[in-house]
């Protein structure tokens, strides 16, 4: 649990001892049944977007997506902008300054959606596109969601580059960094905030922590990116490396771009939070070489086993049925062309003892001179609904999978920023296997669209989206996991309570 976490409940315990208001009772009696907790729409959100790349021939397209809310909008008709780091602040709305007549003036936005249901999208060029800052409110808040998507059509990293813009926190880990000669990994940090953030970076390897002043209390300014390339922070190359960032003061977003001479690129995003079990949904059916990076975070060594499951059922992936990690240690582990042909999903849980780890894959498609890479990082479920923009009428993959009993889920495909119909459909996937399907498109579609995933019965889904696309013979892809979109708040059921104020 982080820092902002335990502030805010510190915040709401405070809150209902000045007001006396009882959370936890009904009609002020001490034996009464707690209620439950409500779930309401979240009232406001923020995401920041890094820095496209470091290419001249990056072209980035942004697409902005806010599902509709279950019994009307939320917070009033709501707004959401997206805008350049240096204009930005803590609120989107507010005036950059003013100008030589003394009027105000307001920082352009990248993309300024109108309303629920409709995605909205924005674009940018070459290398000096700067990072986004942006807040959405009212019922533009709930489950808003942006993709940032890049295509670079040559040198180091190109290929299709694609990540789900994220919101700030202060505890991050990124198994599957690099700095391998081939490789040029940067951890971009965003500051959202009107004060500075200080962060550190850490870098593990196979044989632990590797020493470095350099990652130590790195200064991001207010409304600020910085990039940090990996390879400065150690003296020699390492292939398999897990980074863990940790904000001192302030909070930030943070995202690695992994680039490769040979194997193209994409974005690394942070793996789900420590845990015993780990999903890792969605590899594609012809991946010519996967590989598992895992690190355990805590004081000890972790156990894992290694399940793959397919369209048929859960297997063992031959040679590798187990995987030991050791405390404070990288470990990796080539898993080759582990799906033949069935795409699949990786399940690891303990073998006896519960060690909390955190994984990632990084999965090559294609052959030769013509590969490409993306990664899957270890993933939340898809909860009460998950969200992915930037789909197209052609190349989006949709893959789903249910590690324990068997679940079925509605799939939205929202109308396209050009037209179009929304349309949706129900999938069942079964206990232990994975269900990878084109993802259903809507009609009349001009444009980009996005998808929803919203639970219907049954255990828990977890799911990615394959965006892809060939590119002068290159089988160019990008991975977006599908965690709950979090466009809910749990809120406790209270009742007043003038009783507490005699006590």
């Amino acid at each position: 649990m982080n820092r902002t976490t335990l502030s805010l409940i510190a915040a709401a315990t405070a809150l209902a001892a000045v007001t006396g208001f009882a959370a936890a009772t009904s009609g002020g009696t001490d034996d009464a049944p707690a209620r439950a907790a409500t779930q309401l729409p979240v009232e406001r959100a923020g995401l920041l977007c890094p820095t496209p790349g470091q290419s001249d021939l990056a072209e980035t397209a942004y697409t902005s997506y806010t599902p509709p809310s279950k019994g009307g909008s939320a917070g009033g008709a709501g707004t959401a902008r997206l805008v350049p780091v240096e204009t930005g602040s803590s609120d989107a709305g507010d005036d950059k300054g003013k100008d030589d007549k003394g009027k105000s003036e307001k920082p352009t936005a990248v993309v300024t959606p109108k309303q629920p249901g409709t995605p909205a999208t924005g674009e940018a060029s070459g290398a000096d596109a700067p990072a986004l800052i942006g807040t959405a409110d009212g019922a533009l808040a709930p489950g808003w969601t942006v993709q940032q998507t890049t295509t670079v059509d040559a040198g180091t990293g190109r290929g299709l580059l694609g990540l789900s813009c994220s919101a700030p926190d202060t505890d991050f880990y990124f198994p599957g960094a690099s700095t391998d000669k081939d490789r040029s990994d940067y951890i971009h940090l965003t500051n959202p905030d009107d004060e500075a953030a200080v962060v550190d970076v850490q870098l593990y390897g196979p044989d632990g922590a590797i020493k470095s002043d350099v990652g130590e209390g790195i200064q991001i300014g207010p409304h600020a990116g910085v990039p940090v390339l990996l390879s400065t922070l150690t003296d020699k190359p390492y292939t398999n490396l897990t980074l863990h960032v940790t904000a001192r003061s302030g909070r930030v977003a943070a995202a690695v771009s992994a680039a490769d001479d040979k194997l193209g690129g994409d974005w690394l995003p942070a793996a789900a939070d420590p845990a015993a079990s780990l999903v890792l949904p969605g590899i594609p059916k012809d991946a010519t070489d996967v590989r598992l990076v895992a690190f355990a975070p805590g004081q000890d060594d972790a156990d894992l086993k290694v399940r793959l499951a397919t369209s048929s059922g859960t297997i063992t992936p031959a040679g590798h049925d187990t995987l030991h990690v050791k405390s404070g240690m990288t470990s990796a582990v080539d898993l080759g062309q582990v799906t033949r042909g069935d795409a699949g999903s990786l399940l690891l849980t303990p073998t006896d003892t519960s060690v909390p780890v955190v994984a990632a894959l990084r999965v090559t498609r294609g052959k030769g001179a013509d590969q490409e890479t993306a990664f899957i990082p270890a993933t939340r479920d898809t909860g009460a609904r998950a969200t992915v923009a930037d789909n197209r009428a052609k190349g989006s993959t949709l893959a789903l999978t249910a590690p324990g009993a068997t679940g079925k889920v509605k799939v939205t495909a929202s109308p396209g920023d050009g037209g179009g119909t929304a349309t949706t459909k129900e999938y069942t996937v079964k206990a232990g296997t994975t269900l990878s399907v084109p993802a259903p498109v809507p009609s009349g579609l001009k444009g980009t669209y996005a998808l929803t995933v919203e639970p219907v019965s049954g255990g828990k889904v977890y799911g990615s989206r394959m965006l892809e696309e060939k590119r002068d013979g290159v089988p160019a892809f990008t991975i977006q996991t599908l965690p709950d979109d979090r466009g809910t708040v749990s809120v406790p059921e209270s009742d007043e309570d003038l009783s507490i104020l005699q006590k």
